[in-house]
C-alpha cells in the first residue's frame, strides 16, 4: 500500500485486513464451481473487514466506533468458519487455510 492517507490507514489491524482480503481472493481463485457459495459469502465477509474498521475509525461518538469494531470481528469469525467449510469440503488444504 501507498503512503497512509487517512487515519485507518496507519492501524495495523487494518492493513493486515487488507493483506487478508488480498489472500482470499488469490486463494478463491482455486476453488471450482462447487464451491462458488462458500466461497462468494468468504470474499463478501472478507471484505466486510477493512471496510469496517475505516468506517468505525471515523467515527466520533465510542458507541458508533464500537458497533463497527464489533461487526468487523464478526466478519473475521465468518471467514474463520468459511475457511473451515471449505476444508471439510474439500476446497482447501488445511495447511493453505492455516497460512492465510
Amino acid at each position: 500500500m501507498n503512503d497512509p492517507i487517512f487515519d485507518h490507514d496507519r492501524l495495523d489491524v487494518y492493513r493486515l485486513s487488507i493483506d487478508y482480503v488480498a489472500a482470499a481472493f488469490d486463494v478463491s481463485k482455486t476453488l471450482g464451481e462447487l464451491h462458488r457459495h462458500a466461497r462468494d459469502q468468504w470474499l463478501r465477509a472478507a471484505q466486510s473487514i477493512p471496510l469496517n474498521i475505516a468506517e468505525g475509525n471515523d467515527k466520533r461518538s465510542l458507541k458508533d466506533r464500537a458497533r463497527f469494531f464489533d461487526i468487523a470481528g464478526g466478519s473475521s469469525f465468518e471467514c474463520a468458519a468459511n475457511q473451515y467449510v471449505l476444508v471439510a469440503t474439500g476446497g482447501l488444504d488445511d495447511s493453505k487455510s492455516h497460512d492465510l
